[in-house]
């Protein structure tokens, strides 16, 4: 790691020494650190594809004011012989390759360094398109956990073996096919990140927004008062806090109603269920 990118980016970027892969010295010096502040271990082929977007606005700010923190392991580091190969062909054939077991075995073992075992208080989790679609109920269950290791795929991805030995949770972003996780591990982390005490200035907002309450969320209007003939809602200016919640709760069920048919159920079967 060079003095320049830990300042400039507030990250860690971990390495494997020749002298010894399993214990880097920035692993063990950050040790004492953990519980200054949420922090999340990345390990990936792409250590510079991070911070990325999450170094800017509120998730960048959180981050240069250590409300979280940023490690990244260089999964390349562990690759072995001289080209540092870090995949191999599937057994059995088939097109593209997967990422080695004992190459990826060795990048966690170093991510587990320091950090809690249970995994309530430190998940551990590959992004996969097999996986448990992420959703704003798992983002809120990242955000009070301690922090989190993520593992970027490539290729034709990881060597089961892996997944198995670990116990790691599989999430995904989305059905659709990404050429590595790293993309989806900053839109996860962009939704768990803000959900941290402090990085919004308004903590009410994500008790409003979207998905928090299962629902969409109602629509939004600010200055000015009529832009291109179309006018504030009148309820909206009338000052009736009551009414204006109960307009914008029935906005958000007729939006949801109209473009997530399937959120609208999921809606209607809690609803049942507590009554």
């Amino acid at each position: 790691m060079s003095d320049e990118q830990g300042k400039s980016h507030g990250r860690l970027s971990i390495k494997a020494s020749l002298a010894s892969a399993r214990q880097p010295r920035d692993l063990m010096r950050e040790h004492e650190n953990l519980r200054a502040a949420w922090r999340v271990r990345i390990i990936t082929l792409f250590p510079e594809a991070f911070p990325g977007v999450l170094g800017q606005s509120l998730t960048g700010k959180a981050l240069k004011d250590g409300i979280w923190a940023l490690d990244t392991i260089d999964l390349r580091s562990f690759g072995e012989g001289k080209h540092k190969n870090v995949d191999d062909t599937p057994a059995g054939g088939g097109a593209g390759m997967v990422l080695r077991p004992d190459v990826v075995g060795n990048a966690l073992a170093v991510a587990s360094r320091g950090v809690p075992v249970d995994r309530a208080k430190w998940p551990l989790i590959y992004l996969s398109p097999r996986g448990k679609p992420f959703d704003q109920s798992m983002a809120q269950r990242f955000a009070k956990t301690e922090g989190m290791t993520m593992l970027c795929g490539r290729f034709e991805g990881v060597d089961e073996r892996v997944i198995e030995h670990y116990g790691i949770e599989e999430v995904s972003l989305g059905d659709f096919v990404l050429t590595g996780g790293e993309l989806a591990a900053q839109a996860m982390l962009d939704a768990t990140v803000r959900l941290l005490p402090g990085v919004l200035g308004n903590a009410d907002s994500t008790e409003e927004e979207s998905h928090s309450n299962g629902l969409l969320e109602h629509p939004q209007y600010t200055r000015p008062a009529e832009w291109e003939g179309r006018k504030i809602p009148d309820i909206l200016m009338s000052g009736h806090h009551g009414k204006i919640a109960a307009w914008r709760r029935e906005m958000g069920e007729k939006l949801t109603q109209e473009r997530r048919p399937d959120l609208w159920q999921k809606h209607l079967d809690k609803e049942a269920a507590s009554e």
